[in-house]
């Protein structure tokens, strides 16, 4: 069954790929927002600690690879909306707390839900998008309530039909 929270992040993704983001990129950034709005609706977020220092991360790799991408985070800009992120191998990757959101996360919480038709759900929600003007995808606030709220639902039913063939 595809819920709101992979609607919320193939769009997500979406916009990010239009705005510019590799699709490694935008697919992270899809999954980081996805997470973030699911943690906000539940209230997790409203007593946000300001990070000063990248967290320890729960990754294994060679010291000085760790090393190498906790000295990459930092704040990242996509239009009006903020995240954290490091760089690995070259590519920005979005973190929540001391999670790296990955393509293999997105993939495993997001892809793996539409079954053999991901693809046709990405290419409509860039369909979508792309009837937006850029002010309207570089705001926080006017992509929620304008691309995202209003059709949330009926996506989440359109794909989860999609998701059984």
């Amino acid at each position: 069954m595809v819920g709101r929270f992979q609607v919320m992040a193939v769009l997500q993704a979406a916009r990010a790929y239009l705005l510019g983001l590799p699709i490694e990129s935008a697919k992270s950034w899809g999954l980081n927002r996805a997470i973030f709005y699911a943690a906000a609706k539940k209230g997790f977020l409203k007593l946000r600690p300001k990070i000063t220092k990248p967290p320890s991360f729960k990754i294994t790799l060679p010291k000085e690879k760790l090393e190498k991408i906790k000295k990459s985070f930092k704040i990242f800009h996509l239009g009006d909306e903020m995240a954290y992120s490091v760089e690995i191998d070259g590519k920005t990757f979005f973190t929540i707390g001391e999670e790296i959101q990955k393509v293999e996360d997105f993939e495993k919480q997001v892809e793996k839900r539409f079954g053999k038709n991901f693809q046709k759900a990405w290419e409509e929600a860039l369909e979508i998008l792309k009837k937006y003007d850029k002010g309207i995808l570089s705001s926080q606030r006017y992509f929620y309530e304008t691309v995202y709220k209003p059709r949330r639902d009926e996506l989440a039913k359109k794909w989860s039909e999609l998701a059984k063939e």
